[in-house]
């Protein structure tokens, strides 16, 4: 998001960084930098900059640093290999143990040189550097002198594609977020279900998922949305090129009601159809076939470092599971299987691991393996430490995010965290800080609420805050100088990534972002969409349309001027369709106001408010169960659709306008 040099020094000036006269301020970057020397003037990169690769290892680093500056300022460097000149940036490695495996010094002076022992804190420095020249119109960096590095090896976010499916191009783009934060793994979560009193409590009703193409199962892989498996090596190999580490999971024995629908007999008769019966004969030879099948041959499916295999919540609404003997050893003899399974393979294993409500004496392999920590209950951190396992700090209550749900949180409290957590907090046991039992933490995104109307949008504008906010806290928690007001009003100043805006954020002013004298069918829009919060207003002489009548479309979402079932004037995106209740008169004259918030959405005619397609409350279970439904747009405006009525005076705004009745 592009902001003048004028934005930069009032954010310099709230965050009080200046120290002696002449003498740079540290610059504002997240996560905050660790070390930083002021010094006096600026680099500004002129028509003669180079980017220079001393090392030859980090061409792909320097042609990554060329491809984003010019997607974001729209020039790109030629890069060289060699000595650097003055006026350019050089990128080198160079031993350094304080620096550790993701650390990095930049030196700005007449030119910019940066260093680190390994190619990923190139990286992470070029990421410093494009943060900090966004905030200026002449891409001004500071001169002085920067050394960084992260508390924690492993900072990212486990986003359940199981229950919503996210297709792939907004991973890709989620991960280019992450690696601009400096966050460097990724977790898909595959396969989940909804939960049966949303379904009429039928088992055979109830939504189930597996995200991924499946060449030996027929039938298994979801039809409403999966990864091939080419573009799914593809994208983590490109994630890869961030830095961003993708970890697939695959979750059994629980949340498996798509296997055990697959594969009739499986499922659990004690637990329910989401738990497999782990007594079953047939049940580990399915599973296990299943993860041979994205794990072997010679070009497997899972390429990174990591496998999960879940072993969530098996039993956790039973009572008295933690009495069964029988199933406890079981479960642990499951968990052991599938913890050696994937290592057989060259994995390391990843683990929810809900030991605590599992006591036995089965021997559980724990040495070299993840496991997540997130309610001390199922699994309690110091006893997991003491089994041997490493800890990923993510406690439900602090940092999980289930869209519109009424419980954990719909956005995280970014104040909290940023003023008291850090990895070392896992619920209410606080180690010390940097223990190297944890190697670090994540947030998480759960999609309970199957069909709640929620968009991948709306997921995005939930994630965007806790990433700025957890993306400094799980780099250096404890020395953070700014303070959180200070902290919340910068980071918008920042892009969300090079080339992504997912938030469809235009103008850094409060103005009028489009205006349109007419809109004919067919037109091409200079705006591709508009984010919360938003006002759009035109002038309507309404022609009858036929069903299905588009006024604007973008790849997210339409529009409609007649809807296709009702013939109402309303929007679709993510599959959901919803309509204001409105269909002009053949003839009529009318003014037409569009408001969209992350709440709801809103239709003025003639000046009076005639829908608000507020958050909804919607009963199951016999009026035991609610679900809030979300009815929210990003408004789309790439394509004018096919339509008949006469469209005038078009303006947007990105901002809500006074309600025209007060």
């Amino acid at each position: 998001m592009k902001t003048g040099i004028r934005t930069l020094l009032i954010l310099l000036a709230l965050c009080l960084w200046g120290t002696a006269h002449g003498v740079n301020p540290k610059p504002f970057v997240i996560p905050e930098l660790r070390e930083w020397r002021g010094g006096a003037g600026n680099f500004v990169p002129g028509a003669m900059t180079r980017i220079s690769v001393v090392s030859p290892e980090l061409r792909a680093v320097a042609d990554s640093l060329a491809a984003d500056w010019q997607r974001m300022f729209g020039r790109r460097f030629e890069v060289t290999e060699g000595k650097a000149s003055k006026g350019d940036i050089t990128l080198r490695l160079s031993k350094d143990r304080k620096l550790g495996k993701e650390g990095y010094r930049i030196n700005i002076s007449d030119r910019v040189v940066v260093s680190a022992p390994e190619p990923a804190g190139v990286y992470w420095a070029t990421r410093t550097l494009l943060q900090i020249a966004e905030q200026s119109a002449d891409r001004a960096l500071p001169k002085g002198e920067i050394s960084d590095w992260p508390d924690y090896a492993l900072r990212g976010l486990s986003m359940d594609v199981g229950r919503k499916f996210f297709p792939l191009d907004y991973l890709k783009d989620l991960v280019k977020v992450l690696a601009y934060y400096k966050m460097n793994s990724l977790r898909i979560h595959l396969n989940d279900n909804g939960f049966p009193y949303y379904f009429g409590n039928d088992w055979s009703k109830t939504y189930a998922a597996f995200r991924m193409e499946s060449d030996r199962f027929p039938g298994l892989t979801a039809r409403d949305g999966y990864y091939t498996k080419a573009e799914f090596r593809d994208f983590q190999r490109s994630s890869a090129a961030s830095f961003v580490n993708i970890v697939p999971e695959i979750d059994v024995p629980a949340h498996s009601l798509a296997f055990s629908r697959y594969k009739e007999g499986i499922g659990s008769k004690d637990f329910g159809e989401d738990h497999l019966d782990l007594f079953n004969p047939e049940t580990m030879p399915f599973i296990d076939s299943l993860f041979d099948e994205y794990l072997g041959g010679d070009d497997p499916v899972f390429i990174g470092e990591y496998m999960h295999i879940g072993t969530d919540e098996f039993g956790k609404d039973y009572p008295g599971f933690d009495k069964k003997k029988e199933t406890a050893e079981k479960f642990r003899s499951f968990m052991d299987h599938y913890i050696r399974l994937v290592e057989s393979y060259g994995k390391k294993p990843w683990v929810w691991g809900s030991l605590s409500t599992a006591p036995g004496e089965t021997p559980i392999k724990t040495e070299g393996v993840m496991l997540d920590a997130w309610y001390n209950g199922y699994a309690d951190p110091r006893e997991m430490v003491k089994l041997g396992f490493r800890l990923n700090s993510i406690p439900d209550g602090m940092v999980y995010i289930v869209p519109a749900a009424g419980y954990y949180h719909d956005y995280l409290n970014t104040r909290w965290l940023y003023e008291n957590w850090t990895p070392a907090r896992i619920g209410k046991e606080q180690f010390a800080e940097k223990d190297p039992n944890i190697a670090g933490g994540y947030f998480a995104v759960w999609n309970d609420h199957v069909g709640n109307g929620v968009s991948v949008q709306d997921v995005h504008h939930r994630v965007m805050p806790a990433m700025q906010t957890m993306a400094v806290k799980l780099w250096d928690g404890v020395n953070v100088t700014i303070p959180f007001d200070d902290f919340d009003k910068a980071r918008l100043i920042l892009s969300e990534a090079p080339g992504v805006n997912r938030l469809a954020r235009v103008g850094a002013e409060r103005s009028p972002v489009l205006e349109r004298a007419s809109v004919n069918s067919g037109d091409t829009l200079p705006l591709k969409e508009i984010g919360y919060d938003y006002t759009v207003e035109f002038d309507l002489e309404a022609v009858p349309e036929e069903k299905g009548a588009e006024l604007f479309r973008s790849d997210e979402a339409v529009f409609y001027l007649s809807d296709p079932v009702k013939g109402m004037m309303g929007f679709a995106r993510d599959g959901y369709l919803n309509d204001f209740g409105f269909r002009p008169y053949p003839g009529e004259k009318a003014h037409i106001r569009i408001s969209g918030t992350n709440e709801g959405t809103t239709l003025w005619v003639n000046g009076r408010k005639f829908c608000s397609l507020d958050k909804e409350t919607r009963w199951h279970d016999g009026g035991k169960k609610k679900m809030y439904y979300l009815r929210t747009l990003v408004f789309p405006f790439a394509k004018a659709g096919a339509f008949r009525s006469r469209i005038t005076n078009l303006k947007v705004y990105n901002y809500l306008l006074p309600d025209p009745a007060e």
